[in-house]
């Protein structure tokens, strides 16, 4: 099951950002506080619609939001790269080395200080391989926001 969830995200991710320039730690920092306050200032429903959108503000080279609830159930509640993950539960998703990675996200997101760094290896669009991927997560209210980038 996961090959192929991780197949679907592949293919998915190569058409966003597959020839996208490379973020940076401080850029998806930057992104995700951006999305922070525009949540605050809209509302989910619109903070997503905006989250979801390909052609939107939070695309920027290869960097994107996602969203989840801070109540820990793992229902993506949106994906800036691949919108076929909203409303669905990935809270078991793991990255190559068996990793939970949406629980470690969620741990982070829903812990004390409310933020820090997520790591863990997923298949990166621009090369092709398996990469180390660091991803920033941050949470505003009930909603834990995220961005990431490879190293």
């Amino acid at each position: 099951m996961f090959k192929r969830i991780l197949m679907v995200l592949l293919m998915v991710w190569m058409g966003v950002a597959g020839a996208a320039e490379k973020g940076t730690a401080d850029e998806a920092v930057a992104m995700v506080k951006k999305a922070g306050d525009f949540l605050k200032k809209n509302g989910k429903e619109k903070a997503y619609a905006e989250f979801n959108n390909p052609k939107g503000q939070f695309i920027q080279k290869d960097l994107y939001i996602f969203t989840f609830s801070a109540n820990g159930d793992g229902i993506e509640t949106s994906n800036g790269a691949n919108q076929k993950l909203v409303g669905k539960n990935v809270k078991e998703m793991k990255d190559a080395d068996g990793k939970f990675l949406i629980k470690d996200i969620l741990a982070v997101g829903m812990g004390k200080e409310g933020k820090g760094w997520v790591d863990y290896k997923w298949p990166n669009p621009s090369t092709g391989t398996i990469d180390a991927k660091r991803t920033y997560v941050e949470r505003v209210d009930d909603v834990v926001i995220g961005c990431g980038i490879y190293k």
